[in-house]
């Protein structure tokens, strides 16, 4: 990463914004319970979502009130707390997405 900020002959140098590339997944959403680091609060993550960051952000939002219970988007995955598998399974099925309960 280039650390400098000002050129005698440009000026003012303003920094480049790296796009984060997320790797494709292979068409199949995951979502797997996770309570490591967490303090024994569960949540599950739903993962290989090839979505924009405003698509996943809004899929959140929805998901988050169809559940009734708060969450996050976080590095491409969304996070949704307590264990609500079986229910985020049935909702992006609706969504016709090909989903697998992973991990256990």
């Amino acid at each position: 990463m280039n650390n400098l900020v000002y050129s005698t002959e440009l000026g003012r140098i303003k920094p480049t914004e790296e796009k984060v590339q997320r790797p494709k997944g292979d068409g199949i959403v995951r979502i797997q319970k996770q309570t490591s680091g967490r303090k024994g609060a569960g949540v599950s993550l739903i993962s290989g979502l090839d979505l924009s960051d405003d698509e996943l952000k809004k899929l959140a939002a929805e998901l988050k009130k169809r559940c009734g219970c708060g969450g996050s988007v976080k590095e491409g995955n969304i996070e949704i707390q307590g264990d609500k598998r079986d229910l985020l399974k049935q909702l992006l099925e609706q969504k016709d997405f090909k989903v697998k309960l992973a991990g256990g």
